[in-house]
């Protein structure tokens, strides 16, 4: 299909693929049918996975600017990565940042945001104290690292990018580049989801990579094949150097998708101002001159729409992740978020709102029948039901569960 196609069959893939048709049976406290009852039905949130990175959340900070950065990430998202780089997670040997990484973890618990972990293992934001270490110690301490992070936040962060890059790692000179290039990709990170599988159980462990060429594809047949925790495939797409077709972000969908393993959009990036050059290979230099414009900000809007459209549609994406939120501080300096320096929204975070909240949304005011029954077609996620002048409840309402969901209302408090 190109990118026509692909674009004008997603909606019809929507309704099939993010929604069903359900009845829902609602009872008072009494356990009584509702009968001939208006009802408001609205989904509150999205079982897909909105998201965007988090780093510059600073929960005990009371500032205009951070205040705005907390809003508009909470209006629009249900999903947030933390930064749990080993560089900067214990820059000094033995000292980590467990707290502040609790505290960020606790924003996204009160306001109803699943969080997730980036990364455990990479071979870049390598510790400095690491190079004086002999690798039998970094790797030792490697394996430490992950089950204790993975262990101490159970129950707080259950999602995590466990490794990152291991396609590209073997040419990296320090301790986990050596050990990726010595024993290969796949027995490394078989090895990093072993640890994190046993550390927490229950979790959801991703490998990540940008590299989505025929070495992805060989290093996850590789860690199925051995048995490996694999529970989904993280998918990159930094577009510094221009824009992806729809065709080909489809045709990736595709090829991992046949793994049978969910996929996650874990960094996406579309700029709202001019490319990167051709031959501008450093990720690590900041610009300051790299700034949105009114223009570009108009084809970013175009364009994104369209691709979370798309990605939106296909059966096997469960989340999407912007890399960043604002150009406040954004990787590269590069004009890459949702919303301004001065945190006012760009029109892609308009439009994004408006599928979210509106277009892909269920907000439906009906009426019982005799049995207290309502039957609808419905986005899945986490729903709020009122009826009657002063009921309420919730259910979920998830895919590949029953489609006939009970609801037991009670009295609403004061």
């Amino acid at each position: 299909m190109n990118d026509q196609e692909v674009r004008a069959a997603a909606p019809q893939r929507i309704q099939q693929n993010r929604s069903t048709e359900i009845e829902i049976v609602l009872t008072d406290q009494d356990n009584k049918p509702l009968r001939n009852t208006q009802a408001h039905v609205q989904l509150v949130r999205h079982e897909f996975r909105f998201g965007c990175d988090a780093f510059l959340l600073q929960p005990d900070v009371s500032t205009d600017r951070q205040r705005d950065y907390q809003e508009r990430f909470s209006a629009l998202l249900n999903y947030a990565t933390l930064p749990f780089y080993w560089g900067g997670y214990e820059r000094i040997k033995g000292e980590t940042d467990e707290k502040r990484l609790q505290r960020m973890a606790g924003w996204c618990a009160r306001h109803e945001i699943e969080p997730k972990g980036h990364p455990l293992v990479w071979h870049e934001v390598y510790p400095a104290w690491g190079h004086d270490c002999p690798d039998s110690e970094v790797l030792s301490r490697l394996e430490k690292r992950v089950t204790e992070i993975v262990s101490q936040f159970r129950g707080t962060v259950d999602t995590w990018d466990v490794v990152n890059e291991a396609t590209v790692s073997h040419g990296f000179d320090n301790a986990v580049g050596r050990w990726i290039a010595d024993k290969g990709a796949a027995e490394c990170v078989a090895q990093a989801l072993h640890w994190a599988r046993e550390a927490n159980p229950s979790a959801t462990l991703l490998y990540n990579d940008f590299n989505v060429s025929e070495d992805m594809v060989r290093l996850v047949a590789d860690l199925l094949d051995r048995g490996a925790p694999l529970d989904a495939i993280g998918i990159q797409s930094h577009m510094h150097k221009g824009t992806w077709t729809l065709e080909k972000a489809w045709e990736t969908c595709e090829a991992f998708a046949g793994f049978g393993l969910p996929l996650h959009w874990t960094e996406l990036t579309v700029l709202s101002g001019r490319p990167k050059a051709p031959d501008d290979n450093d990720w690590h230099f900041r610009h300051t001159e790299w700034k949105t414009t009114p223009q570009g900000e108009k084809a970013q809007a175009e364009y994104a729409e369209g691709l979370y459209t798309v990605l939106f549609s296909h059966p096997a994406v469960e989340a999407i992740t912007w890399w960043d939120l604002s150009d406040w501080s954004s990787w590269q300096g590069a004009p890459a978020g949702l919303i301004r320096e001065d945190m006012t929204p760009k029109p892609l975070y308009e439009r994004l709102l408006h599928l979210v909240r509106e277009e892909w949304n269920t907000d439906v005011e009906t009426t019982t029948d005799e049995n207290g029954r309502i039957r609808l077609c419905a986005f899945f996620g986490q729903y709020r039901v009122h009826a009657g002048p002063n009921l309420t409840g919730t259910f979920k309402h998830h895919r590949g569960r029953e489609q006939s969901i009970k609801v037991n209302l009670e009295q609403e408090a004061p």
